[in-house]
């Protein structure tokens, strides 16, 4: 069983933030997004999870940065953050990122979307933010601003369309440093054959090795993406590989 931990690189105005909750104007700056991205990639890292925020809030774009940082990196790179047509989504594939990530287009385009996952196959990932709404668990988009339904309907639609892959956030958790929501992860892998990729909420190496733990045991959740707890010195990206690789 191999565990794979993506380190974020989430980028607004040209450099490497975190958010909280993914709300903007809550940004935490953290230096170069290309020197976060090498970082990650000198400590042993096999996937990065890149993300244009600009692009996700629709407030403008990294495009041209995101291709350098995709092109200057040895390791497969995730690539998110407003891919919402047919011209945006040329452009992300011409990084050369292995893998894209559909968010809003997901909710707000199904046609679209289906298309797009007829075409490229595992290539293409789609995230699912998940917000707790009068107690029933909807998906956001809009860089987690707009609902964007039910997400059990949602994954139904997505599965029939031939989804490879899901990357679940559960956005309360989002840069909180208070722990990940196994129940919904657990809940969402057990509900699709897809595989999930956990994100938001991991606070120490602990997390990583419990979501490992899940895995190990049959549940479908085969990474993890890591942000703050990285970034503020929780642990280190070498301490956190080691220690999931122990797992199973």
């Amino acid at each position: 069983m191999s565990f794979t931990l993506l380190p974020a690189v989430d980028v607004a105005d040209g450099a490497a933030v975190r958010l909280v909750q993914g709300e903007a104007g809550t940004e935490t700056g953290y230096g170069e997004a290309l020197e976060a991205a090498l970082t990650w990639q000198r400590d042993g890292a096999e996937w990065i999870h890149l993300v244009d925020l600009d692009a996700a809030f629709g407030r403008g774009s990294n495009a041209e940065l995101l291709a350098e940082v995709v092109g200057r990196l040895d390791v497969k790179v995730e690539l998110s953050g407003g891919i919402r047509d047919d011209a945006s989504l040329d452009r992300a594939l011409s990084t050369g990122a292995a893998r894209l990530n559909l968010g809003t287009a997901a909710l707000e385009q199904p046609q679209w979307c289906a298309k797009v996952l007829a075409e490229h196959g595992d290539r293409i990932a789609i995230g699912l933010d998940v917000k707790l709404i009068d107690g029933r668990r909807r998906v956001a988009s809009r860089g987690w601003t707009a609902d964007g339904g039910d997400l059990w309907e949602t994954l139904a639609r997505l599965d029939a369309d031939g989804a490879a892959r899901y990357v679940v956030t559960d956005v309360s958790k989002d840069g909180t440093l208070t722990g990940p929501n196994v129940e919904l992860l657990t809940e969402v892998a057990n509900a699709t054959s897809a595989p999930v990729v956990a994100s938001g909420g991991i606070s120490e190496v602990a997390d990583l090795v419990r979501l490992a733990e899940v895995a190990a045991s049959g549940v479908n959740i085969e990474g993890s993406i890591i942000g703050k707890a990285l970034y503020a010195g929780r642990f280190t990206l070498p301490e956190a590989l080691e220690a999931v690789r122990k797992v199973g």
